[in-house]
C-alpha cells in the first residue's frame, strides 16, 4: 500500500512539474518579440516608388532581411527641383519632360543591434548589397539634316548596377504586431554599366552620322565613360562607371 501511494504522489508530483515547466516556458515564448517582420516603405510611396522588406530575427543581435523596391514607368520624380537646381536649364526641361524611368533592386542585409533590448529593437548597423535594374526612354538627340533643318532620334535601354554599403538606423515596436524602422541613413557604392540604342526611320547620311557623334559626345555624365557607335540605321551610346547612391527612409510593418 505504501509503495502504491508513493507511486501516486510521485507521478502527481512529475505531472504538476511538467505542467510547471510548460508554462514558463510559454511565459518566456510569450515575453520574447515576434521574429518575422514586413514592412513597407511609406516616405517612398510618393514618389509611385514601392518598397519592401521582410526581416527575420535570428538571436538577440542579429537578424537578416531581404528589401526589394520597384517603380514602375513614368515621369522622373523630383523633376521640378532637379530644373530648378539647374537654374531652369531650357535643355534640360525639354529633356526631363521627355524622359520615362523605371527601376528595381533587391536588396540583401545583415543587422546588428548592440542595444539593450535587440530582437529586432533599437539603433542598428547593417552591412548591404544592392542590385539595382534601370530603364529609361524617350531621350531624344537632335541632329543636323543634311539637306537642312534639324531632325532627332529617340533612344531607350538598360543599365544594371551593383552596390554595396553600410546602413544606420533604429527600429521599434509599436505594440505587440506593429514595427516602425527608421532607416537613418545608407550610402553604398559600385558601378554600374548599360546602353542606349535608337534605331533610325531613313537611312542615316555621312554627315548626319558625324552630327549625331558630336551630339554624343556633347553627353556629359559624371565619372561615367560614354562612347557611341553610329551607323546609317542606329544609334548606341554604351555607358560604364561607377554609381552610387544613399538609402533613408521610414517603413511601417507587422510583427509575426
Amino acid at each position: 500500500m505504501k509503495t502504491h501511494f508513493l507511486k501516486i504522489f510521485s507521478s502527481i508530483i512529475l505531472l504538476i512539474s511538467v505542467q510547471l515547466l510548460s508554462a514558463q516556458e510559454q511565459k518566456q515564448a510569450a515575453a520574447l518579440p515576434k521574429k518575422n517582420l514586413f514592412k513597407v516603405n511609406l516616405t517612398a510611396l510618393p514618389l509611385s516608388n514601392y518598397g519592401l522588406q521582410f526581416e527575420r530575427v535570428l538571436s538577440k543581435r542579429i537578424s537578416i532581411a531581404l528589401g526589394y523596391r520597384f517603380m514602375p514607368l513614368g515621369g522622373v520624380p523630383l523633376k521640378d527641383n532637379i530644373i530648378s537646381l539647374s537654374n531652369g536649364d531650357a535643355d534640360m526641361k525639354k529633356t526631363l519632360d521627355q524622359l520615362l524611368l523605371s527601376n528595381s533592386a533587391i536588396t540583401p542585409e545583415i543587422r546588428w543591434y548592440p542595444g539593450k533590448k535587440g530582437y529586432g529593437r533599437g539603433f542598428y548597423i547593417a552591412p548591404f548589397a544592392r542590385m539595382g535594374s534601370f530603364h529609361g526612354e524617350g531621350v531624344k538627340i537632335e541632329f543636323a539634316k543634311t539637306g537642312g533643318g534639324t531632325d532627332n532620334i529617340s533612344l531607350s535601354g538598360d543599365l544594371k548596377s551593383s552596390t554595396v554599403g553600410l546602413l544606420f538606423g533604429a527600429q521599434w515596436s509599436l505594440g505587440k504586431h506593429i514595427c516602425l524602422d527608421w532607416q537613418i541613413i545608407g550610402p553604398h557604392y559600385g558601378s554600374g554599366k548599360g546602353s542606349l540604342n535608337g534605331v533610325s526611320t531613313f537611312t542615316l547620311s555621312a554627315q548626319e552620322q558625324t552630327s549625331i557623334r558630336d551630339a554624343l559626345n556633347n553627353v556629359s555624365i559624371p565619372m561615367t565613360t560614354a562612347t557611341s557607335v553610329v551607323t546609317s540605321n542606329s544609334v548606341k551610346l554604351n555607358l560604364d562607371g561607377p554609381w552610387a547612391g544613399v538609402r533613408a527612409g521610414i517603413s511601417l510593418g507587422i510583427k509575426l
